[in-house]
């Protein structure tokens, strides 16, 4: 605060005037600064596809696994097993579908080519294995959203660094310490500063929403597991 009325003071005494606004900043900006604003919008741009790609993806995979329970329910009380997995084959982007499919197409399998024994751990298997896979789907880009959270405020810090070493080469260079000896050291300081805020907060925000939704989905896939898993147990034993 003291550096910043220090500043506007000696402003106002010596009369200057300086361009605050972006394109003012920017083309006083030095080509390593520039490259840091580059970075940041980049890292930010890259940040904001994957936002929309995962609430996209979510959003897709909570409405269809609705539909999806609700049909398939029936067709495992009435024992239609084919009938399930062409319910889950239509509805693909549900994480729960993709579990199920995959339960009854091993269950399926394994009815067929192994002993009575090992059926059910086939089937216990197979949901493993698509859990898994599932899990890593939802979780794609999370670690890039993590990792965009944690280095944006380092890289602006860099062009904050930077900025201060311009504004000191401004005071020697021009022999005075005026606002417009150092003004082009503060603008990059100043804009690489918020950029990385910028950049960070969004990004640390949305990976924590999204591995919240993922752990939720996470739930889900399990406990259809667990009942697809006491269903082939009930199956079987009806059988026998």
């Amino acid at each position: 605060m003291l550096a910043k009325l220090s500043l506007l003071g000696l402003w106002f005494l010596q009369g200057q005037t300086v361009g605050w606004d972006v394109m003012s900043m920017w083309r006083s900006m030095g080509y390593l600064a520039k490259a840091v604003v580059v970075l940041l919008i980049l890292m930010s741009a890259w940040s904001v596809g994957v936002m929309i790609d995962r609430f996209l993806m979510y959003n897709a995979a909570r409405k269809q696994s609705r539909v999806f329970v609700q049909q398939v329910a029936g067709a495992l009380r009435e024992g239609k097993l084919d009938e399930a997995i062409s319910i889950a084959e239509r509805n693909k982007k549900s994480h729960i579908a993709k579990v199920v499919a995959t339960g009854l197409s091993e269950f399926q399998a394994a009815s067929s080519q192994v002993p009575d024994a090992e059926v059910i751990e086939a089937a216990k298997r197979g949901l493993e294995r698509s859990v898994a896979i599932v899990h890593a789907e939802m979780k794609r880009g999370l670690s890039g959203l993590a990792t965009i959270g944690s280095t944006a405020p380092f890289v602006g810090l860099f062009g904050t660094v930077v900025g201060i070493i311009n504004a000191f080469k401004g005071i020697a260079a021009e022999k005075a310490t005026g606002l417009s000896a150092v003004a082009g050291g503060i603008s990059e300081a100043l804009v690489t500063t918020a950029l990385g805020l910028f950049v960070a907060v969004p990004a640390v925000w949305a990976y924590n929403y999204f591995t919240n939704k993922v752990e939720a989905f996470d739930v889900e896939m399990d406990n259809s597991s667990m009942e697809l898993v006491n269903y082939f147990i009930t199956r079987r034993s009806g059988k026998k």
